[in-house]
């Protein structure tokens, strides 16, 4: 046992007057008389016997008195049972991830739970420590050791965050001359691999309980025709997960667009499975729009909302270049001006830096490709889509310089091949026909060009060769669009499969949404002027970091600044589009680890140990037990004013 007062000892000294006080009575004694003394000589043996035996037991109570009293004020306490690296460098990791938002009952969430601990931690330490306070964000506040005072002031204003940071993150960021107290709920699916912990690193893991809650989640979302272009019908396919160990029943799926309820349905969810709901979505809609999938899951309600975007493609700029001003076939299938802004040119009359205007260029039967064309195709197919269409009489060489291929002509094809249907599952051919069996009759074609054996080819011939290939942006027929060559112009399959092909090659394919984990925005910024920057306006306004390149507009997520919910793309008084950004979906799973697995699975050495208690309470006495020592100034008030107690009642009840 140790005193932090040792000095108050001397106060035992004390002790000694009660002994003198009891040694010498001072009271003078009267004597009385009687003719008879032998009956009360032996009633006065008695009452001594008994009043010697009653001074005792009130000596004996004002010594214990005195005793416990001098200990209360020396404050005696038992050694601590463990050391820090520093007590007056601390360093605290507070997960403030959005499954933090879980509760622990009625009226005490889990992340509020963790604030009062690491106050009630604070409370162990001297007060002139220093605290290095790490939070999800990474916040500059970290950086350097702060004051208690600051770390309060900072720990009243701290939010929720979006992004999840691995265990690997958090053990670079903290200061190794420091103990490192985690507060977490050790989420599985956030925590990562196991870090590189050296010995010298002191880890205390302190685990934030809030049990196994049911959760269900949007797992993700998919438009059954990937390529939006207005007036085609369309579907949303919406994958929810219970991440839970009960099953949902009756739950409430709805579908906003532009804040107005569109459709609404109900499903079951078993235990750790997955359900798919579909919605259809109006031919009818067009341009940009805001969707938001809603339901009401309790106790578990961060992630009951999923936002995206339903951004239909406005006029495609589709160019074709050919060999001659007559019209051909392209010209036809593009001669819709609701949806496309289609120009054609003659070969001789062309002017090539429009290119990069064009969503599709298509190279329609030229059977010479000059040094010029082929460098402005080779550049246009960095980033647009580029549809050749061979000439009747190619130019091998020019061909083969232009694209890239071992292109050679195929001499004396007489004979029509019928195509092998499609593979439907691909975007470009998805739900393009109403009708898939067996029985569905393909073109018939002959080639002009071949270039080899191409297995994944798009559209092949019966005898296996291919007919429509694509080399990334680029997507070579082996034909000429014309009658004496194959029908393909005239089947089912031309017109939708060409506005597919358009509508892939729009320069801006956005996603329908984000997450606070993505790490760039990419947004079309070919008419962007002036040195203004792009801000996103939201629940807040953000300037984030960004870059004009190519005609896009690359932007740094700045995810420590941005909550979920839906984000203005402005740039001055324009409005660009819109951006939908959600917590990644691992947070919403909500399996966690134990202290004692976190510890194994981070290899168990014995710098690194727990500190599991019920509550913020019972975790401050425990944090003060093995760090500060167990004090006893408490019980040695409680037994001083009991020995007190004793003496009143020795003195009053005793006779």
């Amino acid at each position: 046992m140790i005193f932090q007062y040792p000095s108050f000892l001397w106060a035992l000294t004390a002790l000694s007057i009660p002994i003198i006080i009891h040694l010498f009575n001072f009271r003078k004694t009267i004597r009385v008389y009687f003719s008879n003394t032998r009956f009360l000589r032996q009633i006065n043996q008695e009452n001594t016997q008994k009043r010697k035996l009653k001074q005792y037991l009130v000596l004996a109570a004002r010594l214990l008195f005195i005793f416990f009293l001098v200990m209360a004020f020396a404050q005696p306490f038992l050694k601590a049972t463990e050391s820090i690296s520093s007590p007056n460098l601390v360093s605290i990791y507070l997960d403030n991830s959005f499954s933090l938002s879980a509760p622990l009952n009625d009226k005490t969430r889990a992340l509020d739970d963790a604030v009062e601990r690491i106050q009630q931690l604070m409370e162990a330490f001297p007060a002139d420590a220093r605290y290095q306070l790490i939070t999800n964000d990474f916040a500059p506040f970290s950086n350097s050791p702060k004051t208690k005072a600051e770390v309060l002031d900072f720990l009243s204003q701290v939010r929720f965050s979006g992004v999840g940071r691995s265990a690997s993150e958090i053990v670079k960021r903290h200061n190794k001359n420091s103990t490192l107290f985690w507060f977490s709920d050790f989420q599985a699916s956030t925590l990562g691999a196991a870090p590189k912990i050296d010995s010298v690193q002191q880890i205390r893991l302190i685990p934030i309980d809030y049990g196994k809650p049911n959760n269900v989640f949007v797992d993700s979302i998919r438009l059954e025709n990937p390529f939006m272009i207005g007036g085609e019908k369309n579907s949303i396919h919406i994958r929810l997960r219970n991440d839970g160990e009960k099953l949902v029943e009756g739950l409430v799926v709805k579908l906003s667009i532009n804040q107005k309820q569109v459709s609404a349905t109900s499903i079951n969810i078993e235990p750790q499975s997955f359900a798919e709901v579909v919605f259809d979505l109006s031919g009818a809609q067009a341009g940009r729009n805001r969707a938001t999938i809603s339901f009401s899951d309790y106790p578990i309600s961060f992630d009951n909302e999923f936002y995206f975007t339903l951004n239909y493609a406005g006029k495609l700029n589709v160019m074709e270049i050919k060999q001659s001003s007559e019209p051909t076939f392209i010209s036809k299938v593009f001669a819709n001006q609701h949806l496309f802004n289609f120009s054609s040119y003659d070969i001789k009359n062309v002017n090539y830096s429009l290119f990069q205007q064009a969503d599709l260029l298509v190279i329609n039967g030229i059977d010479q490709i000059n040094p010029s064309l082929a460098s402005a195709l080779a550049s246009h197919r960095t980033s647009h889509h580029l549809l050749f269409v061979p000439g009747h009489k190619p130019d091998v060489n020019s061909y083969q310089r232009a694209l890239n291929l071992p292109v050679q002509v195929v001499p004396d094809a007489k004979e029509f091949i019928a195509l092998e249907r499609p593979d439907w599952e691909n975007p470009l051919f998805q739900n393009i026909v109403e009708e898939k069996s067996a029985a569905l009759a393909m073109p018939v074609a002959k080639k002009n060009i071949d270039w080899g054996i191409e297995r994944s080819a798009l559209l092949k011939l019966k005898d296996g060769r291919p007919y429509l290939s694509q080399f990334g942006n680029l997507f070579v027929l082996s034909s000429p669009l014309d009658k004496s060559y194959t029908d393909f112009y005239q089947h089912a399959l031309f017109v939708p499969f060409m506005y597919r092909l358009a509508a892939s090659g729009k320069k801006q394919q956005e996603p329908l949404y984000y997450s606070l984990s993505s790490s760039q925005i990419v947004f079309h910024a070919d008419s962007l002027s002036g040195e203004e920057p792009v801000k996103l306006v939201g629940s807040q306004e953000v300037v984030p970091a960004q870059r004009k390149s190519n005609g896009q507009m690359v932007m740094e997520l700045p995810k420590f600044s941005l909550s979920p919910g839906f984000f203005a793309v402005n740039h001055g008084s324009d409005t660009l589009g819109w951006l939908a950004i959600n917590t990644h979906q691992a947070e919403s799973m909500l399996k966690c680890l134990s202290a004692a697995e976190v510890k194994q699975q981070w290899g168990g050495g014995s710098n690194i140990s727990a500190v599991e208690t019920s509550s913020p309470q019972a975790f401050g006495d425990q944090i003060k037990a093995r760090y500060l020592g167990k004090p006893l100034w408490k019980f040695a008030i409680v037994l001083a004013l009991a020995f007190l107690l004793a003496e009143v009642l020795l003195l009053r009840f005793l006779k």
